[in-house]
């Protein structure tokens, strides 16, 4: 076990980083932030902030030796850095775990492979796949890249084969998977933790409302039957398992009309629909992650208030939110995430709304979005 007094390490500066930043010196530990932006909003609370690319041999090096352990806060860091960085300190996830995240058709290979139903899909690798692949989902589909998509970037829908040829060009021709729709009820997202000794402890299921492509709230507990909550349970901690994980992963589930529930994507770290937990279990997604990391027993997931999570993004600073209209009601918490400049669709924070029940929380939730004008484009 890695105890507090130690320094941990964490690749990425954004609001995931931040928050595990703030956990971890909060349980006594010392963390370096490796991340280029000298403003990061993890490097500003940072005891050490390394400005340099996540593949900066030299960087790598100091942070390999001033760590005793290093974790990611988002899955587009260079797998082959975590590769570095495990010739001189523990690092969880793995770089090999982590590449699977980095590549939908991995992802949903490996999901395939581990038992999950997925949405049909076709590779496409270049414009000579086209029409095989237009031949085996037909219409309508999303049209995704296979890497560093997220939040509706690199996706287009398609309704007709001339479409696809034009959403393919329109995404720079890169290697992408062709993905059939589905009749979706809802979606729901599992966050777990899987350590060293693989105990898993699970979150309980948010139910996830997306605007735009983005997540806008998860409601906690999600609105389904206990026996759907846990096949996907089982879903995401066999998928674990396979992939050999460690630390804290999210896996986002497509509920069907016809109570079926299928593989959508892994994020191979916290999540956002897992922000809830800051407020209202008993330890939250980033101290389960620091737990995970340092080989310690998992926390308490169990959830203690039913809450609503509502996405604060910079189109809402139209100037800056008046907080003090947020702040009036008690059951709001505010996390904002230390970002000096706010831009349409960028994450500046989120609340929490915590109520007696889920309906309570959700009407809360949907007061104050509107007083804040989320939602009025």
């Amino acid at each position: 076990m890695i105890l507090p007094g130690a320094t941990l390490g964490v690749l990425g500066g954004g609001q995931l980083g931040r928050m595990f930043t703030l956990a971890a010196k909060v349980m006594g530990y010392r963390v370096v932030v490796l991340d280029p932006d000298p403003q990061s909003p993890a490097g500003q609370l940072a005891d050490i902030h390394l400005k340099a690319d996540y593949r900066d041999a030299v960087a790598l090096i100091r942070m390999g030796g001033l760590c005793e352990a290093v974790t990611t806060e988002f899955e587009n860091v260079p797998a082959a850095s975590l590769e570095t960085l495990a010739k001189h300190c523990r690092v969880a996830p793995s770089a090999a775990a982590l590449a699977v995240a980095q590549d939908r058709l991995e992802e949903k290979s490996h999901a395939r492979a581990s038992g999950c139903a997925t949405a049909p899909y076709a590779s496409i690798e270049s414009a000579a796949d086209l029409d095989a692949a237009w031949a085996a989902i037909g219409a309508p589909a999303l049209l995704k890249t296979r890497r560093l998509g997220y939040d509706g970037k690199g996706q287009a829908r398609v309704d007709t084969a001339a479409g696809l040829a034009a959403a393919f060009k329109e995404l720079k021709e890169v290697p992408c998977l062709l993905e059939g729709f589905l009749p979706l009820e809802r979606e729901v997202s599992v966050v777990l933790a899987r350590n060293a000794r693989d105990e898993i402890a699970f979150f309980p299921l948010a139910e996830n409302q997306h605007r735009h492509g983005i997540l806008d709230i998860s409601i906690v507990p999600a609105r389904i039957p206990e026996p759907l909550a846990e096949r996907a349970r089982d879903m995401a901690a066999h998928l674990a398992r396979e992939l050999g994980y460690e630390g804290v992963m999210a896996v986002e589930f497509f509920v069907l009309k016809d109570g079926s529930i299928v593989f959508n994507e892994m994020a191979p770290r916290p999540h956002n629909s897992g922000h809830y937990t800051l407020d209202a279990t008993a330890c939250d997604q980033f101290q389960q992650q620091v737990r995970a990391l340092c080989g310690l027993p998992l926390g308490d997931p169990r959830l203690l208030t039913p809450a609503v999570m509502v996405n604060l993004l910079g189109d809402v600073w139209r100037p800056e939110p008046k907080w003090g209209e947020l702040l009036r009601h008690p059951g709001v918490q505010l996390h904002l995430y230390g970002k000096a400049e706010a831009r349409p669709g960028r994450k500046m924070g989120h609340y929490n709304c915590l109520a007696a029940t889920v309906e309570e929380a959700l009407g809360l939730a949907l007061e104050t979005r509107a007083e804040l004008g989320i939602g009025v484009d």
